[in-house]
């Protein structure tokens, strides 16, 4: 029996992600079970309706199994694994409107460098930083983690992407190994299109959540530099390296407020999970269609349906606007 335990916790992935081997076994047995009417599969397994239904509660909970016209299906284990990332997909959904926010701070802070020392208008100082416009993106960054202290924050839209990846992961380590912190937000499609490098980076001690979407990179290196693509967005050259204080202050408190909304992927154990539907009410409130929500999240438009379907349910609407109606009277938006 103990041989058996052993083998599974390593080779199941319901276990894998933290479940009691009980409920492995339950989804063994009901996964030859898939596409049979509900009263059948309990009476073969010599359960009531009512009781099984109460064992696979947990089961549902995860998708590994879903009730549809009194018929079970049983997703297979990749259909599980994929289900659990999604479902820790982000609560925000309005990183651009932060941005545009953040640009008009940089503006003012600009302007107010615009007043001397002696405080007379029109007197003006340079901001404290430089536009690369050419060289090797990686030796930048080395160099000024190595010469700096203090944590790192990344927003990191597309950048797993690149061949210098297994060189960055190196450097998180090095990083991570001086004991500081390094955090990065990822889009959600992230987990699905690059869940080696996002693993690789985790073991190398980086801190990591996601959001929906990302619309820039950005880099905050302590309290003593900022990287930004010039313009904004996914560029690696011209870059901004700004060391103006009130600017990093600024960054580094819109990262802050990016990580706070920001959900914690599920390999992460130690943290709690986000609830979806606070999510996909957002979403609904601001006007979002099915089809964008699903771009967003990375998973299919039926399942976005279906999720929406069972939140109407669960609120008791009839419409999406109903539902926004009582989720608000309920708090939980």
């Amino acid at each position: 029996m103990a041989r058996s335990r052993t083998r599974t916790s390593r080779d199941s992935v319901l276990t894998a992600l933290g479940h009691p081997a009980e409920l492995e076994q339950l989804y063994q047995r009901l996964r030859p079970q898939s596409g049979r009417e509900l009263s059948r599969v309990a009476a073969a397994m010599l359960r009531t309706r009512e009781e099984l239904l109460d064992d696979i509660a947990p089961l549902v909970e995860t998708g590994a199994v879903r009730v549809e016209s009194d018929v079970i299906e049983v997703a297979t284990p990749v259909e599980v694994l994929r289900r659990v990332v999604s479902a820790q997909a982000s609560t925000a959904g309005r990183a651009q409107e932060r941005l545009d926010g953040v640009s008009r701070a940089i503006e003012l802070l600009a302007a107010e460098q615009r007043l001397s020392v002696t405080g007379r208008p029109g007197d003006s100082l340079p901001v404290e930083g430089d536009v690369w416009v050419s060289g090797d993106v990686f030796d930048m960054v080395r160099t000024m983690l190595r010469g700096s202290v203090g944590g790192v924050m990344w927003l990191r839209p597309d950048q797993w992407r690149g061949p210098r990846e297994d060189r960055m992961i190196q450097l998180v380590a090095e990083v991570v190994a001086q004991g500081r912190r390094s955090r990065a937000i990822y889009p959600v499609r992230a987990l699905h299109d690059a869940p080696d490098v996002l693993a690789a980076r985790l073991a190398a001690g980086e801190e990591i959540r996601v959001l929906p979407e990302l619309p820039t990179r950005l880099l905050v290196v302590g309290d003593s530099h900022v990287v930004v693509p010039e313009p904004l967005g996914l560029a690696d050259l011209p870059l901004a390296v700004v060391r103006q204080r009130g600017v990093v202050e600024a960054m580094t408190s819109w990262f802050e407020e990016l990580w706070e909304r920001a959900a914690v992927p599920a390999f992460a154990e130690a943290e709690p999970r986000l609830d979806l539907r606070q999510f996909l009410l957002e979403q609904l409130a601001a006007g979002a269609h099915d089809e964008q929500i699903a771009r967003k999240l990375g998973i299919s438009l039926r399942t976005v349906r279906r999720r929406v379907s069972a939140l109407m349910s669960e609120l008791g609407a009839d419409s999406r606007f109903q539902a926004g109606v009582e989720a608000a009277r309920r708090g939980w938006i």
